[in-house]
């Protein structure tokens, strides 16, 4: 029976860039399958009512208390989950982050201080919560079965394609995404010899509250420019952005096919960096 753990599965604030129908498509395409049992972390239980309402219809789903900026929270977490698994874990999604000032570039900020901020708390969810959710679950996952850690990337965080497009908005969530990319690289290296497989997958561009376009003006002439070199990445026929129960079905195809071999890779929904569309 594999077990999963899908971290930052409610949206709690304003401005969480993994819109909630996206940690909500993980849990019920995993939940759809009888044998798995699936734990989602959620800062506000109560709140999460989408989960409450799934975990209701679902005898595997289990809604757990966890804040991925929390240690002591995500400690909770997985003490929870171990009580029910047995003491492990197969497969750990790390799904929360938040998105930054979107519209701002890295040298316009109104002052120090807010930049400051911006990239602290960036930092503080994106990466540090990616860190933190994985060390507390890592002694679950070492005897699990499958040993799998998936954590959500952005084609936003790869230098090649930030090149190309000419694409300097969000610097925060951007570099931040970048950031997440060597932590995977450096979980893979301290766990080659123990089976794991470490990946960092971009969803792709996905229907969610983010890909709303902004109200005020001045934003939404930003947003015009990073959709004009968006579209610079657009294959033939693109129809624009994908459902998130899509955009999960093939992250979680991306993840089953792959091996060992494979730790330590960022790549996207379709398997294949760049393709990030």
């Amino acid at each position: 029976m594999p077990s999963y753990v899908v971290a930052g599965a409610s949206r709690v604030r304003r401005g969480d860039v993994s819109d909630r129908a996206i940690q909500l498509a993980f849990v019920e395409h995993l939940a759809a399958k009888s044998d798995n049992t699936v734990f989602a972390l959620a800062r506000n239980p109560d709140g999460a009512k989408d989960l409450q309402t799934l975990a209701k219809s679902k005898s595997n789903v289990h809604v757990v208390k966890g804040d991925m900026t929390d240690p002591k929270s995500l400690q909770t977490a997985a003490e929870a989950v171990s009580k029910v698994t047995g003491g492990k874990l197969d497969v750990l999604i790390n799904n929360g982050g938040v998105s930054g000032e979107a519209w701002r570039t890295i040298d316009d900020f109104p002052t120090p201080e807010a930049l400051i901020d911006d990239f602290r708390r960036t930092f503080e969810t994106n990466v540090l919560g990616g860190i933190l959710t994985t060390n507390a679950f890592l002694p679950l996952l070492r005897k699990g079965q499958v040993k799998k850690v998936l954590s959500l990337g952005s084609g936003h965080g790869d230098a090649a394609t930030t090149l190309k497009i000419g694409s300097k908005f969000n610097p925060a969530y951007s570099v931040s995404k970048s950031a997440m990319e060597m932590v995977g690289v450096k979980y893979a290296v301290k766990y080659k010899d123990e089976g794991f497989t470490f990946l960092t997958i971009c969803p792709g561009a996905v229907k969610t509250d983010m890909s709303a376009p902004p109200t005020d003006s001045e934003d939404l002439k930003r947003a015009e420019e990073a959709m004009v070199a968006l579209s610079k990445l657009a294959p033939p026929r693109w129809t624009g952005p994908t459902e998130p129960a899509d955009s999960v079905r093939k992250m979680l195809e991306v993840l089953d096919r792959s091996t060992p071999e494979d730790s330590g890779k960022f790549t996207s929904h379709k398997g294949k960096r760049g393709d990030w569309l």
